[in-house]
């Protein structure tokens, strides 16, 4: 390798390096704030489950920020460069545009195949990992759920008000029951009451003592005129879930979380049923289930493709722009990062219409986008 080619083949791997590791804190500092901010906060989460939990998210993040990482750290190499009008000398010594961009074709063919891994073995199993080890931290001390003097929203459908927490025993005890549109539809308040959890189905049992009620009519919800039954109890129980936490049990792991020999398995199991094999299967049913398989597969590898291809598009783009700020190669940056993600979503909005193919079309915006770099490439070369 050349002294140039070491020159841009470094300058460019740090400032991708720079650009993905900024966009993964950003999109880890989301997620954090999201599921984890307020465990920690009502002591729910240890610090040190709290560390682990954010480095699992690495790997997940990185399959959102590597496109967007390589893409930005090229445009902001080359286009400080051929502002500077190095680029400029450098053809004018007789360099191609070619040869100028090997180094950099070839750093990002390599952070190709680092997103493929990443998207195929090291997402998934830190995935699941990550839900384990927050599954598993919550079941640890899941009565910390209940924290007093606080509107408790973490269970679905249910919004809770503890005055005062002694252990298991609860007092003054609020409660709200939602529809599915988040109105009230049912409210109650308890003296007392106390908690348990129930490990086999992990559910807290909440058992309300003297308790007054008001219900509204479901048709009328939102009718403050309308006549409110009341009633009262001497006990009441209910069952609140934490699914959205534990994960819900008995149900299959996400596709998109799947590794690729677990994504293979899937698509092996369903090619062998029939409609009608399992349960209430129908055709419909069971070709839609092997479209989303195998667009899973797909998008992972056509996600690894963009990486390339963003790749490749920048070195003319950067050249062409030819800014010093790095607010203005930033912004072409997310422009077309949002670009290429708005049109996946568009055809992920297919993934239940198997006639249509969306596990095939989801290899047009990186292919587009390639097309479009060996266009610029060309037509930049002709200069």
């Amino acid at each position: 390798m050349s002294l140039l080619h070491r020159h841009l083949f470094y300058s460019v791997a740090g400032s991708c390096a720079a650009a993905v590791g900024l966009f993964g804190f950003v999109l880890i500092l989301g997620n954090a704030l999201k599921d984890l901010l307020q465990l920690v906060l009502s002591g729910q989460l240890p610090i040190e489950t709290f560390l682990t939990l954010l480095a699992l998210l690495g790997p997940f993040v990185a399959a959102y920020a590597l496109p967007m990482g390589v893409l930005t750290g090229v445009l902001l190499v080359l286009g400080r460069m051929s502002a500077q009008h190095e680029v400029t000398a450098m053809r004018a010594a007789g360099l191609s545009l070619g040869y100028i961009a090997r180094p950099i074709l070839a750093l990002g063919a390599f952070a190709a195949i680092a997103a493929a891994l990443v998207n195929y073995e090291y997402m998934p199993r830190a995935r699941a990992a990550y839900k384990e080890t927050l599954a598993r931290a919550v079941q640890r001390n899941p009565l910390s759920f209940i924290v007093p003097k606080t509107f408790i929203r973490d269970f679905p459908g249910v919004v809770l008000y503890v005055g005062e927490k002694d252990g298991t025993v609860l007092h003054d005890v609020w409660m709200w029951e939602l529809d599915k549109e988040s109105r009230v539809k049912r409210s109650g308040r308890a003296e007392t009451g106390t908690v348990t959890f129930n490990d086999e189905e992990g559910r807290l049992v909440l058992t309300l003592r003297r308790v007054t009620t008001e219900v509204r009519k479901s048709e009328r919800v939102e009718d403050f005129s309308a006549a409110i039954t009341p009633g009262t109890a001497e006990e009441f129980t209910i069952e609140l879930q934490l699914d959205q936490l534990f994960g819900q049990r008995g149900m299959r792991k996400k596709l998109a979380w799947m590794t690729l020999a677990e994504l293979r398995a899937e698509g092996e199991r369903l090619g062998k049923l029939v409609p009608g094999a399992e349960g209430a299967t129908t055709a419909k049913s069971l070709a839609v289930d092997r479209m989303r398989v195998s667009y899973a597969l797909n998008e992972k590898g056509a996600t690894a493709l963009a990486v390339f291809a963003f790749a490749v598009l920048g070195v003319p783009l950067g050249i062409k722009v030819s800014r010093k700020e790095t607010s203005a190669n930033l912004g072409l940056a997310l422009a077309l990062v949002m670009a290429y993600y708005f049109l996946t979503v568009c055809v992920g909005w297919l993934d239940a219409y198997p006639q249509f193919r969306p596990d095939l079309l989801l290899w047009t915006p990186p292919l587009g986008f390639l097309f479009l770099a060996v266009w610029l490439f060309r037509r930049l070369g002709r200069v």
